[in-house]
């Protein structure tokens, strides 16, 4: 299954994505979704799953799920938009409370068998330099959290420049 977390208008992901998806679920946000209130219940009072039960509690367990996910952002001061970070917080029942050691660092193990790839796109007028160096570290940091690969990491200027190159 492939993922797609995004915090595009409607209107435009019917643009990048005319004749729909087929088999991926689509993550966008439809105005309800509420923090992550560090809590840690879906570690401990229900694994794999948020404790706040809106439209986004089960994330983590679409993640284990996927062979692929693709996030599209708005490029945030170097992160995700708010909404595709918190998206990504609520995604924390992915991994499991215990660490490993993994490249040398303490990393949370993997609760799922399942390894995927992430392609990122990052949108916005005006990404500077700085803000692209931080959105890499991020990604990199993802990557290695989530035990997955990155397969693509993209930034544009806008939307129509994705057109024909998301999937």
């Amino acid at each position: 299954m492939k993922l797609i977390i995004n915090d595009l208008r409607n209107e435009e992901f019917q643009r990048l994505f005319p004749k729909g998806v087929k088999d991926a679920k689509v993550i966008s946000n439809d105005g309800t979704i509420k923090n992550c209130i560090g809590c840690f219940g879906c570690w401990i009072k229900t694994p794999g799953a948020c404790v706040i039960r809106d439209n986004y509690g089960d994330i983590g367990k679409s993640f284990s799920k996927c062979e692929e996910i693709t996030i599209i952002s708005r490029c945030c001061y170097g992160g995700y938009s708010p909404f595709v970070k918190n998206v990504l917080d609520r995604a924390i029942s992915y991994v499991h409370p215990d660490l490993v050691m993994r490249n040398g660092e303490m990393h949370h193990k993997r609760r799922y068998d399942n390894k995927f790839i992430m392609n990122i796109w990052f949108y916005g007028e005006d990404i500077t330099e700085k803000e692209q160096e931080t959105a890499r570290k991020l990604i990199k940091g993802n990557e290695v959290n989530y035990d997955s690969q990155i397969s693509n990491v993209s930034f544009v200027r806008s939307i129509d420049e994705m057109e024909g190159k998301v999937l």
